[in-house]
């Protein structure tokens, strides 16, 4: 639970820098209209994505404060609670993630990235929902919060690729099995990594963007009943979205830390 509590704090302290330069060089770069027009907007509800976001990351410390409390002695811990409770479904959840690090990075390695996994899902799933509570705009429909969590995803990969492989191998593989190949594969697979939170950003950002603009539309259009189908649409994108990125998080960070052992095989052999 300190790792969560830790991995929550650096998110929401990576967002906050990160959101306040803004992204004004992929709105220069920008040449459809109404991608510029996005672009624009950000400034607009710039410190209301900021608000809402630390306001996610205050209530998930809370909680994680509040969970470690209730299993802080081993008596409390080892007896489950009856119904349902606070506990259960932090517990419950806590089941869901490690599933889905076992299924994509094994047995062996989900422990050690469950926190990362855990902290960022939960933080993307609560800053996307937020948004269907009428007053709060989603921090995911800001491009600025997007990109750092994109950027705080590909940070993590590659220390972890770094601390399992060692540096110098790290940045081996990029190179390929072939050293006369190098030259030309070198580039290309940095390239593909660098492009990696570039992509979690965009795709994150245009269907949460999306999503609140259909939502809102519909809102003005039928104010009765017609919504309610909508937000719970809305509700599934959000869980989609941050299934998604944590997925692909995953996928990531397995790549970045499994060449060592397909290194050692082709060395026996």
């Amino acid at each position: 639970m300190k790792k969560l509590l830790t991995f929550c704090a650096l998110a929401l302290s990576s967002s906050t820098v990160f959101a306040s330069e803004g992204f004004t060089w992929l709105s220069k770069a920008a040449t459809v209209s109404g991608v510029e027009e996005a672009f624009h907007n950000q400034g607009i509800h710039h410190f209301e994505h900021i608000l809402t976001f630390s306001l996610v990351g205050i209530a998930l410390l809370v909680c994680g404060i509040l969970y470690r409390s209730k299993v802080s002695n081993v008596e409390a811990a080892a007896v489950p609670e009856a119904g349902i409770t606070f506990r259960n479904i932090t517990e419950l959840y806590g089941t869901f993630i490690m599933a889905q690090c076992r299924a994509v990075l094994g047995e062996k390695d989900a422990p050690k990235y469950f926190s990362f996994v855990a902290t960022i899902f939960i933080l993307i799933f609560l800053s996307n929902a937020i948004g269907l509570i009428p007053g709060f705009l989603p921090p995911t429909e800001s491009v600025n919060t997007t990109l750092a969590l994109g950027i705080f995803s590909f940070l993590y990969f590659n220390i972890k690729g770094c601390k399992e492989m060692g540096t110098l191998n790290y940045l081996k593989h990029f190179a390929g099995p072939l050293w006369y190949m190098a030259i030309l594969i070198f580039p290309i697979e940095i390239i593909s990594t660098c492009i990696r939170p570039i992509s979690l950003t965009l795709r994150l950002y245009g269907n949460m963007y999306g999503d609140h603009m259909v939502l809102g539309i519909f809102s003005e259009l039928v104010p009765v009943g017609v919504p309610v189908i909508f937000m719970l649409l809305g509700l599934m994108v959000s869980f989609i979205q941050a299934y998604v990125f944590i997925m692909l998080s995953m996928v990531y960070v397995s790549l970045a830390t499994a060449h060592h052992d397909h290194d050692e095989h082709h060395a026996h052999h």
